[in-house]
C-alpha cells in the first residue's frame, strides 16, 4: 500500500498531538489525532462533564470583503438562504451553500465583527475537506468589488463543556461576557486573538482563533488546567451525533435540500418573502409541498449500532431510507442514529427496522437531539 503520510498537510498543533500519544489518521487532507490514549469514550464523557479542548485547525478561516457591510452581505446572500444584511456587530449565523439546484455545497458558520472598523468583512468557517471547493464556488459567484480571503496563517482551537468558561476566563476575561453565537476580539494571556461562543458538540463551549505561531502556546496553557482534556475526532464525532447536528458529506451534501434535511430554519423569512436565494422556487415548493424525505433521529433498539449506509425498512420490509451517521451514545450508554426516511414514516414514535448484516433490527423514530443542547443563551 502506497504511503500518502507525505501528502498529508498538518495542523500548528501536530507535534503536540504526537507528544500527547495521538493516534493520528487521515481526515479531510490533514493528519489528524482521532483519539488520544484515554480513548473515545472516556474523551466523549470529559467533555460532557468537564472541558474538551479539539484541534480544529483543518478548518477553513475565511473573510468576505467589500466596500461595506451591506454590499458583502448582499454577495453572501447569493450563494446562501440568511438574512446577513440584519447580522449585527459582534453576532454569528450558521448558514448553508446552496447550488443552483437546491443542493448543499457546504455548510458554514458567518461571522460580523464586533468592530465598526471591521464593517464590510465577515468571517467565514468552512469545512475542512470543501475548503478549496467552497473558495472556488463562491468566488465565481462574488461581484468585482467583494473579495474571498483566505487565513490559512490562523489556527483555531474549540473549548468546550460546562466547565470551559471557568477555565478560558482566567486567561481571556473577555470571554466570559459572551452568549451563544456572539463574538468578540481579545486576548489570551497577551496574545490576540477572536473568540466565539460556539462549537458543535451540543454543550456551552468556546472557539478560539489565533496565529498560528501561537497555537502551542495557547492549547498548552488550557491542557495545564485539571479540567481540560484533549479530544480526538472520534469523540468529536460520537458528541455532534448525539446533539442531533450533521455532518457535511454523511449527513448533508449536493444530493440533499434543506427541507428534506430538516433545515429550513436556516432560510430567513425576508429570503423566504423575497425568494432570492439560489433554487428558491424549487424549495420553496418543498417547504409548501413537502418532501419525499426527511432526516430523523433513531434509536435502535438493544445495543448494536447501526452504522452509515444501513438501509431503514417498513415493517414490511420495503426499503423506505438509509442511515446517514450512526454509532453508539456514551452518553445515552444506547446507540443512535440519524437518517433519511419517506416522510410518511418520518413521525415520532414510529417504529421502523435497520437492516443489520442482512437482519431487521427493531428501532423507532425520535426527536433530535438526542442529548438536550446546553448552550449559554443571552439573557
Amino acid at each position: 500500500m502506497a504511503d500518502t503520510s507525505q501528502t498529508l498537510r498538518e495542523t500548528p498543533l501536530h507535534a503536540l498531538h504526537v507528544e500527547l500519544g495521538g493516534k493520528m489518521v487521515p481526515f479531510a487532507g490533514y493528519d489528524m489525532p482521532v483519539q488520544y490514549p484515554a480513548g473515545i469514550l472516556k474523551e466523549h464523557l470529559h467533555t460532557r462533564e468537564k472541558a474538551g479542548l479539539f484541534d480544529v485547525s483543518h478548518m477553513g478561516q475565511r473573510f468576505l470583503v467589500g466596500p461595506d457591510h451591506e454590499t458583502t452581505a448582499r454577495a453572501l446572500e447569493r450563494v446562501t438562504p440568511g438574512d446577513f444584511l440584519t447580522l449585527r456587530h459582534g453576532r454569528m449565523r450558521y448558514s448553508l451553500l446552496l447550488n443552483e439546484s437546491g443542493g448543499i455545497v457546504d455548510d458554514l458558520m458567518v461571522t460580523r465583527s464586533p468592530s465598526p472598523a471591521d464593517d464590510g468583512a465577515l468571517g467565514l468557517i468552512v469545512n475542512a475537506s470543501g475548503r478549496g471547493i467552497d473558495d472556488d464556488f463562491i468566488r465565481a459567484r462574488l461581484p468585482a468589488n467583494v473579495k474571498l480571503v483566505t487565513a490559512d496563517d490562523r489556527g483555531l482551537l474549540a473549548l468546550q463543556g460546562p466547565r470551559a468558561q471557568a477555565v478560558l476566563e482566567t486567561h481571556c476575561p473577555k470571554a466570559a461576557g459572551l452568549s451563544f453565537m456572539t463574538a468578540t476580539g481579545a486576548e489570551f494571556d497577551g496574545i490576540d486573538c477572536a473568540v466565539s461562543r460556539s462549537g458543535y458538540t451540543g454543550e456551552d463551549g468556546f472557539e478560539i482563533s489565533m496565529p498560528a505561531e501561537h497555537a502551542e502556546t495557547v492549547a498548552r496553557t488550557l491542557l495545564r488546567h485539571p479540567d481540560v482534556m484533549p479530544i480526538g475526532l472520534g469523540a468529536r464525532d460520537s458528541l455532534r451525533l448525539e446533539a442531533g447536528l450533521c455532518l457535511y458529506g454523511h449527513d448533508i451534501d449536493e444530493t440533499t435540500d434543506p427541507v428534506s434535511a430538516d433545515l429550513v430554519w436556516t432560510i430567513a423569512k425576508r429570503r423566504k418573502m423575497d425568494r432570492d436565494f439560489p433554487a428558491a422556487g424549487k424549495i420553496m415548493d418543498l417547504i409548501f409541498n413537502g418532501a419525499a424525505t426527511k432526516r430523523v433521529g433513531i434509536r435502535p433498539d438493544g445495543r448494536a449500532p447501526a452504522r452509515e449506509g444501513c438501509a431503514i425498512a417498513d415493517k414490511a420490509g420495503r426499503v423506505i431510507g438509509r442511515i446517514t451517521s450512526g454509532g453508539f451514545g456514551p452518553s445515552l450508554n444506547a446507540p443512535v442514529a440519524q437518517g433519511y426516511v419517506e416522510t410518511g414514516f418520518a413521525g415520532d414514535g414510529g417504529e421502523i427496522d435497520l437492516m443489520v448484516r442482512g437482519k431487521a433490527m427493531a428501532a423507532r423514530v425520535v426527536p433530535m437531539p438526542f442529548v438536550p443542547h446546553r448552550y449559554r443563551r443571552a439573557i
